[in-house]
């Protein structure tokens, strides 16, 4: 019996059994990068939180009834900004930060979504849709720009729960004397002359940063469609904006059915952010730990709870992957996941549940049957964990040691004759001098194996 599926809508605050419109076609679009810099771990948490998502769906309905939109935002502010910092073209800045997510996601053992889409692929049908807005009486141009006009909106504030005049009080507001209303967002603006810039009925220029994903969601996945995720920093004023022009402009009751959004990653509980200077960027990672630790790290916590990222939290997962692949075998195939392993992950992305499960499943894989095993190395599979060969895995970790395996295994020979002759002074002493190099080894049934603590 396949199990149902329950998230925590942001659209009412609570969890919900998900239905989707069409079983055959499954639609989630996921606010990507806005490529200026580099991904820090607080934009990897939404990358394996959907990406887990995107398999639990594909479980459910089928690999082809899934279409997983995340979209690349290769024009905006920042950009230009970070191009003119760096002295570089626009078209090398974002194609290198592209390249560079890209790696990460790999890093990171995510899938590649069904489609994504980049903003500036799309000009023309922001164009179009702007134009639909106008003429509905949603939008006003007014001095080669275009604003959206959110009082026209009954129903803005519904996904933030908040008044209007709350939502106002508590953001930083852009001030222009070209507005209506305060509130007002723009749709369209215009470019200096060393700006990226479109030709469009109000003058050369560029969307605003909330139309690009109205439209990107709209050309892959219709009008309405079922879950849009991001982060929870883009509530208001993101998501909030693109429900508002897209359900003005395609007339719609409603933009997607489901909002899911993660929490955020704190340092001493600190939100990580650029402004608080504690960003700590994926690419920091990679000379010193394989990305399955960062991944079993980012779905150590629920996906809607803050998470305070730490080296503790680092050595943990290390730790408990390193004791997974020391018991691991490489099954020649995998096997079904009972639901009752599953099931966490069902109820509203219970991932420190699964993780529980896992260790279970590992405790009897132990010293269980190949189909203990088989079990257990697909329920991690699963989640994207222990996707490689045990070598692969001990790649990174060998880096951090001064040893050789020929001169480990030598040194535990000398250990072992030295204890035949009772010189346990000796043995002793090769014993810490491994220890030292990060060798922990182990004396168990006759045998000596050793692993890296």
């Amino acid at each position: 019996m396949t199990l149902d599926i329950f998230l925590t809508n942001s659209l009412g605050g609570k969890k919900e059994k998900f239905i989707p419109l069409d079983k055959k076609s499954v639609g989630m679009y996921v606010c990507g990068p806005t490529v200026y810099d580099d991904p820090h771990i607080g934009n990897a948490r939404p990358l394996v939180v959907f990406d887990i998502l995107f398999r639990i769906l594909k479980n459910t309905y089928g690999d082809e009834s899934v279409n997983y939109i995340r979209n690349i935002t290769d024009v905006d502010d920042k950009i230009i900004k970070a191009a003119q910092e760096k002295n570089i073209s626009i078209n090398k800045l974002t194609t290198k930060i592209t390249e560079n997510f890209h790696d990460d996601c790999k890093y990171l053992n995510c899938e590649t979504p069904s489609n994504e889409p980049r903003a500036t692929e799309n000009i023309d049908l922001m164009i179009n849709m702007i134009n639909n807005l106008i003429e509905k009486g949603y939008a006003y141009s007014q001095n080669n720009h275009v604003y959206f006009e959110v009082k026209k909106f009954n129903d803005y504030g519904n996904l933030s729960n908040k008044k209007l005049d709350e939502l106002i009080a508590g953001s930083r507001v852009e001030v222009s004397e070209l507005k209506k209303n305060p509130e007002d967002f723009v749709l369209w603006k215009p470019s200096n002359e060393d700006e990226p810039s479109w030709d469009s009925p109000w003058g050369n220029g560029r969307p605003g940063w909330h139309l690009e994903c109205s439209v990107m969601s709209k050309r892959y996945l219709g009008s309405e469609f079922d879950i849009h995720g991001g982060g929870r920093d883009l509530i208001f004023p993101h998501h909030e904006n693109e429900i508002a022009q897209s359900r003005c402009a395609n007339q719609t009751n409603s933009f997607a059915k489901y909002w899911v959004h993660n929490g955020f990653i704190t340092m001493s509980n600190e939100k990580m952010a650029k402004s608080q200077g504690n960003i700590l960027r994926i690419r920091d990672f990679k000379k010193n730990n394989n990305g399955q630790v960062l991944r079993l790290a980012l779905i150590s916590a629920h996906y809607r709870q803050s998470l305070d990222w730490n080296d503790k939290l680092i050595s943990d997962c290390e730790k408990t992957l390193d004791k997974w692949y020391f018991a691991y075998t490489k099954p020649d195939q995998l096997v079904s996941i009972p639901n009752e392993i599953l099931s966490p992950l069902w109820d509203d992305l219970n991932t420190p549940g699964y993780i529980a499960n896992l260790h279970e499943l590992f405790n009897k894989a132990s010293n269980g049957s190949d189909e203990d095993k088989k079990l257990f190395v697909s329920a991690c599979n699963f989640i994207g964990l222990l996707n490689q060969s045990k070598d692969e895995w001990l790649t990174i970790k060998r880096k951090k040691i001064a040893l050789t395996e020929n001169e480990i295994n030598s040194k535990i020979k000398q250990r072992n004759d030295a204890r035949d002759q009772k010189n346990y002074d000796l043995a002793d002493k090769i014993r810490n001098e491994l220890l030292d190099n990060g060798i922990l080894i182990e004396d168990k049934d006759g045998k000596t194996t050793w692993k890296l603590k």
